[in-house]
């Protein structure tokens, strides 16, 4: 599952790290990088709500392996180079993404021992920021050696061979799959029900949403924002890129040891607040010496990115038996909610003739008002 993850995480933030490069063949300006994104994870939303079902259907294990091959069909049409196949590539990354975490979240809650829970949650989601480091420490270099079209098809035929890997552990964890489970619209709706009975949660889907609004800005306009802004030349900005990935890696197994030993609202707020005040300071970045903008967006990066875990671990925990697919697939449509919107609104902003670093202020005000308000709340229930 962590391969897996890592993965279709590449294959999202494939083109935002090659957008210097690619944009001018597509034809496109490089801030309409977010409204790539906003594809990719609009498709997620709907895709998702179907996890359950196609879980209980087919398997975790084979839903996952269907999930690579669309990741490999999208990079395929983006490497096209045209808007058309940009813009079906998105929804075919999409919809292999959108299920996969609700399939991950099925699969090791059957196996996971629940005072463990959230740190093998965080576990799996370090593929998140491990995918983005690949691209970010790969891909441009193979882009400027062979072109970025061919480093996407490479990205590709790896998504393949780890499908075909995971055919060989499909028997022993698919055991629990109903082939007889029918498809249909009610499926849909199912996530919505689950979530609408679920009220004492939904603090965290809304701070979810604000989160994950930031998480996504962060990796996918910190290229062009260092490249277009700051001066630095695509391989260093794509290293930064890779450094605030790598400490999103580390800030998750932190996160997932100390929800295990504490509150998941109490992390999550307290990462809400880091992140919030990170993209306040980012605003001011280009007076900064290198070493402390290395050190800015390692803790952005920790912070924006290691939530996560933490938060499928508390999901998959309050979700009723049986039920951990269906409550992960609602639970995330709302966080793509707010991927789908946070990237779609910065885009909004630089066409406007914003600079890089108001953005950064108006998506992060958002993010620390729930941090600060999600360990309100954990100060009143200790009163």
């Amino acid at each position: 599952m962590l391969a897996a993850q890592s993965l279709m995480s590449a294959a999202t933030v494939a083109l935002p790290v090659l957008a210097p490069k690619a944009a001018p063949d597509i034809g496109a300006p490089v801030a309409w990088v977010g409204l790539f994104v906003s594809l990719v994870y609009g498709s997620s939303m709907v895709s998702g709500l179907a996890a359950g079902a196609l879980v209980r259907r087919w398997g975790a294990v084979r839903l996952c392996q269907l999930c690579l091959l669309a990741a490999c069909a999208g990079l395929a049409l983006i490497a096209s180079g045209s808007r058309l196949g940009v813009a079906l590539g998105a929804v075919l990354i999409g919809a292999g993404y959108g299920p996969l975490n609700p399939a991950s979240s099925h699969l090791l809650d059957r196996f996971t021992p629940a005072h463990r829970r959230a740190t093998i949650f965080s576990i799996k989601q370090t593929g998140v920021p491990i995918g983005a480091v690949l691209s970010g420490s790969i891909l441009p270099t193979l882009a400027l050696t062979i072109g970025w079209p061919p480093a996407l098809f490479a990205l590709g035929v790896v998504c393949v061979l780890l499908a075909v890997l995971l055919q060989g552990l499909r028997a022993t964890c698919d055991d629990d799959r109903v082939p007889g489970t029918r498809l249909g619209l009610g499926d849909l709706a199912a996530p919505a029900r689950l979530a609408h009975a679920d009220q004492a949660g939904w603090p965290l889907a809304w701070s979810s949403f604000c989160f994950a609004a930031l998480q996504l800005c962060l990796g996918t306009y910190l290229v062009a924002y260092l490249t277009g802004e700051l001066g630095y030349d695509l391989v260093r900005a794509g290293f930064v890129l890779a450094l605030t990935q790598a400490a999103g890696v580390a800030g998750r197994l932190v996160a997932g040891a100390l929800a295990d030993r504490g509150s998941a609202r109490r992390v999550m707020g307290a990462m809400g607040c880091a992140m919030g005040v990170c993209a306040l300071a980012s605003s001011q970045a280009h007076t900064w010496p290198a070493i402390a903008l290395l050190a800015l967006y390692a803790l952005f990066g920790a912070s924006a990115i290691g939530w996560n875990g933490v938060y499928l671990a508390e999901v998959a925990r309050r979700a009723p038996p049986g039920a951990v697919g269906t409550a992960t697939a609602a639970a995330l449509f709302v966080t793509f909610a707010g991927v789908l919107t946070g990237p779609a609104i910065f885009g909004v902003l630089l066409q406007s003739g914003l600079p890089y670093g108001t953005a950064f202020v108006t998506v992060g005000v958002p993010a620390l008002a729930c941090g600060l308000f999600l360990l309100q709340r954990r100060a009143e229930a200790r009163a």
